[in-house]
């Protein structure tokens, strides 16, 4: 025997094949913030979602994570690999949908706001485009309110909203989601002095982050103007850049020609979270419809879950 076959069956020897599931618990700890949330989602108890992690550490050989106060971050190789993890579970569920329904045919209906329309959807449509090539996909872009509607009138089966409703029996929060301030790049302040009220641009009502900005401003007794309303997320850029006023948003929405407010020195009480919910329409989802709802929850936390943030640590 060769010197070369001996190192080749050295290599294959020594090659080592990742656990799915393992993955799976790992990127879906690190998404949803929790790793007892993972074991809530994946139907484990926190002991084996321990025994997961230890067993992905072993296996790779590095630590992934490390503490961080009272939480975990993840370390350089951890880094490394959530990104190649993302991957390899996306990539395992999506063949085995495609092989299960290669020729499925329909529509399916999804309505989310408008601040996952630019970043979120077309990862999303390119996904399930490439693992259901023969469903139509049905875009709806409304307010929450409107997609609650829909979703208990059945003429969506899918949506993501700000918030949840009674109507709304199947519901769950998937994400809390960070707010900002926005303004526009030049640095016009806040605000003209502390007796002057806040100038806002807001979203036409009923809009859970226009409510959410005026509760702000309110229960720190700051005073505020509505400048603009207008019905499209576009139109809140817009007047915003043009100067007309500030207004709250969704983090990962922010547009790259406006800029993130430092609340402390520009007088404005610091943003909370908003609750993401996923809403889904009564009755047995059709496998399409099924796929869409986990890809729609997969790129969501991709996107309103900065890589390596902490995680508490509870398993």
């Amino acid at each position: 025997m060769s010197a070369a076959i001996a190192q080749i069956r050295r290599i294959m020897r020594t090659r080592v094949n990742l656990d799915i599931d393992v993955l799976r618990t790992f990127v879906t700890g690190m998404e949803l913030g929790s790793f007892a949330r993972a074991a809530t989602r994946l139907g484990r108890s926190p002991s084996a979602i321990s025994a997961q992690l230890r067993k992905l550490e072993d296996q790779i050989g590095l630590p992934l994570v490390q503490r961080s106060g009272r939480g975990l971050v993840l370390t350089e190789p951890g880094h490394a690999l959530l990104s190649y993890a993302k991957r390899l579970v996306e990539l395992n569920d999506d063949a085995v949908r495609a092989v299960r329904a290669p020729d499925l045919e329909g529509s399916v209906r999804l309505g989310l706001p408008a601040d996952f329309a630019e970043r979120w959807l077309p990862s999303v449509l390119h996904r399930f485009g490439k693992t259901y090539p023969r469903v139509k996909v049905e875009v709806h872009i409304e307010q929450s309110a409107s997609l609650i509607e829909r979703i208990s009138h059945g003429t969506l089966d899918v949506a993501l909203a700000w918030s949840s409703h009674p109507t709304s029996k199947h519901a769950r929060q998937i994400a809390d989601v960070d707010l900002s301030w926005v303004g526009p790049t030049s640095g016009t302040p806040a605000r003209g002095g502390h007796s002057e009220p806040v100038l806002l641009v807001v979203a036409d009502g009923p809009c859970a982050i226009r409510a959410t900005a005026t509760s702000l401003l309110d229960d720190a007794g700051i005073p505020w103007r509505i400048a603009v309303a207008t019905p499209s997320l576009a139109g809140v850029w817009a007047s915003v850049e043009a100067g007309f006023g500030i207004t709250l948003r969704a983090t990962m929405s922010v547009p790259a020609h406006l800029s993130v407010i430092d609340p402390t020195p520009a007088g404005l009480p610091h943003a909370r979270t908003l609750p993401l919910f996923l809403h889904v329409a009564d009755g047995q989802l059709h496998d399409a419809a099924e796929g869409l709802t986990e890809m729609a929850v997969d790129e969501a936390l991709r996107l309103v879950r900065p890589q390596g943030a902490a995680v508490p640590r509870d398993p």
